[in-house]
């Protein structure tokens, strides 16, 4: 079923997921409280024309968004990699040089820096235009294109497997879950990162364009305790799980409507909520 997008919905969204904050404890006083309500009633009595209307939002597959945002994604300042970064590689530099696999590569962010770490590396992604960037970057590298159900390698052949940005795009955890444990030996390490379910409420799924509008991609809301189900049921066990949180970035948050019409409230939506989910996990 096709979703509905409005710009003045998602501008009153951001000023009441502020007064939900404020009415929490979590930061603002009444001054705060009344001016989150004045804007509030200046953006429904005064409606702005160039805020439009609203439209309906169909729906893309994962091939078909990647293969748009194949030619930018390292470069359009994703404020998302930003903070998962930093968390990843400092796991994944704590890990011995072995046989790694980057599963969803995209276009070999990790696998690049795996290799630098001396690993052996073996990516494999759906899209043929991100598996392109990737293999322009990692020449010496060996990249497949394929999904993450059916990971072509033998079982047992990884001490490392990465996968990034990659599981909301699943409809369940399981299949994929079982597979990085079935391809990682004894002791071997999986880190994966993801969006936090709760930035997919403040604008975090992703958008791509289409013949007919704006085209959402698939976007499950995983909990904690769904991977943690998945994870056990797999056969692998926590070493640790992280939640950064977002802090201030470039530009502000929620965009430039955002930041034009309601940017105090917008910074209270997202400053210090968490932006991702990050497992270090381990064959038993």
């Amino acid at each position: 079923m096709p979703s509905y997008s409005h710009p003045l919905a998602w501008l009153l969204g951001l000023e009441g997921a502020a007064l939900l904050r404020a009415q929490a404890g979590d930061l603002g006083d009444a001054s705060f409280v009344e001016r989150r309500i004045a804007e509030i009633r200046s953006l429904v009595n005064d409606p702005d024309p160039a805020l439009g209307t609203g439209t309906s939002i169909g729906h893309a597959t994962t091939e078909e968004g990647y293969a748009q945002w194949s030619a930018g994604y390292d470069s359009d300042g994703n404020p998302l990699i930003a903070a998962e970064e930093p968390l990843v590689r400092r796991i994944l530099s704590q890990l011995l040089p072995g046989r790694a696999l980057d599963a969803a590569c995209g276009t070999g962010r990790h696998a690049a820096f795996l290799a630098e770490l001396g690993h052996e590396v073996v990516g494999v992604d759906s899209s043929p235009e991100m598996l392109t960037r990737a293999k322009a970057k990692l020449p010496a590298a060996e990249f497949r294109q394929a999904d993450l159900h059916h990971i072509p390698a033998a079982s047992e052949s990884f001490d490392v497997v990465v996968c990034a940005l990659a599981l909301t795009h699943q409809p369940t955890l399981g299949p994929p879950m079982t597979e990085f444990a079935r391809v990682v030996k004894p002791g071997g390490h999986v880190v994966l990162s993801d969006i936090h379910p709760l930035s997919l409420y403040l604008g975090g799924v992703p958008m791509v364009a289409g013949q007919d509008g704006l085209r959402a991609m698939p976007a499950t809301r995983f909990l904690a305790g769904d991977y943690i189900t998945a994870i056990l049921e797999a056969g692998l066990r926590i070493e640790s799980c992280h939640e950064p949180r977002w802090g201030k970035v470039p530009g502000g948050h929620g965009g430039p409507l955002a930041q034009q019409r309601c940017p105090e409230a917008a910074a209270a939506a997202y400053e210090d909520t968490p932006a991702l989910i990050i497992w270090h996990l381990r064959r038993s």
